[in-house]
């Protein structure tokens, strides 16, 4: 060979390596990243809801169009923190975040990914705002406010006329929680009913916290949108069944689990609701996303308590085993 021809099959190499790079980007599978808080059934709905969502838009594990990475911190604060450090690392095409704790750390800690949130307040509500967090403009997906409580406390007039101390437990350091709490104790103010709160650190503590509500002499434990009772919800409402007092609340995905009866977000609904964002940013349609109000709330009523309390819904109720 020519020393003269080296320069030229040179610059072929490095044409021929570029161009294969570009179709590897190009043709690249992208990386979901999905960041869990805690695990129960009722936040796992709206996980499947959205992968269910970005199934049905031709996003699938089994299909081979996305690999997901998924973390779940089984409640445990450093734990969530290693776990959205590993997922920002990977450097995924988005990030999806299951309840309000795995949305903050997640957009605070990320510059540039795409956050999908679910199971979260509206976030200037979680104190998330364009001076605490500069990337903000690159969080998108569903959120809630508390104000449907109000309508979630009218249930329980509705359903137990008689009744006249209600109780509920809260995380302080939620700050979903908290406001969910005020508006509840407005609420049941204005259906003359008296509310008793504890505040509740970790799940080991719901138990007792339950039994203490229960010694004041409750006619209803109200079961609020709490990471900590949504994990230890089986001990609640064993705990208050026990006492033959009723569970009511605003989660749909708790009458499954034991519940009387609910009004508020469908959990499934809401990850599907998140899921179409998501879909839509990997299919390059970036002009739809935004921060949405979950669009699907119901009011639910467990067949089983109807019989055990003698209970007379009407229509409106969605009712369920």
């Amino acid at each position: 060979m020519k020393p003269y021809h080296l320069p030229a099959l040179l610059a072929l190499f490095l044409c021929l390596y570029a161009c294969s790079t570009q179709r590897q980007d190009k043709d690249a599978v992208p990386v979901v990243g999905f960041i869990d808080y805690v695990e129960d059934p009722t936040l796992a709905s709206a996980r499947q809801g959205f992968f269910d969502a970005l199934s049905q838009n031709g996003f699938s594990t089994d299909s081979g169009t996305i690999e997901v990475i998924h973390k779940n911190a089984q409640g445990d604060q450093p734990a969530l923190l290693q776990a959205v450090d590993y997922v920002i690392g990977q450097k995924p095409a988005l990030i999806a975040t299951n309840t309000t704790l795995a949305m903050i750390n997640t957009i605070q800690r990320n510059t540039d990914i795409p956050v999908f949130m679910m199971v979260a307040p509206r976030p200037d509500l979680a104190g998330i705002n364009a001076k605490t967090c500069k990337a903000l403009p690159y969080l998108f997906g569903v959120y809630e406010t508390p104000d449907y409580i109000d309508t979630s406390a009218s249930l329980i007039r509705e359903l137990f006329p008689n009744a006249k101390r209600v109780g509920a437990i809260y995380s302080q350091s939620e700050v979903q929680s908290v406001e969910a709490m005020n508006i509840l104790k407005r609420g049941c103010e204005r259906q003359g009913l008296s509310l008793e709160v504890l505040p509740v650190s970790n799940s080991s503590e719901t138990q007792l916290l339950t039994q203490a509500l229960l010694s004041k002499g409750i006619d209803v434990f109200f079961a609020l949108p709490d990471n900590v009772v949504f994990a230890s919800f089986e001990t609640i409402a064993k705990t208050c069944a026990d006492k033959n007092v009723p569970v009511m609340t605003s989660e749909a995905g708790l009458v499954m689990r034991g519940a009387v009866a609910s009004f508020g977000a469908d959990m499934y609904a809401w990850g599907y609701q998140s899921g179409q964002q998501a879909a839509a940013y990997l299919s390059g349609n970036r002009n739809l996303l935004g921060q949405e109000l979950v669009q699907k709330r119901q009011k639910v009523i467990s067949r089983k308590a109807i019989e055990r309390y003698s209970l007379l819904p009407d229509s409106t109720y969605t009712r369920i085993p």
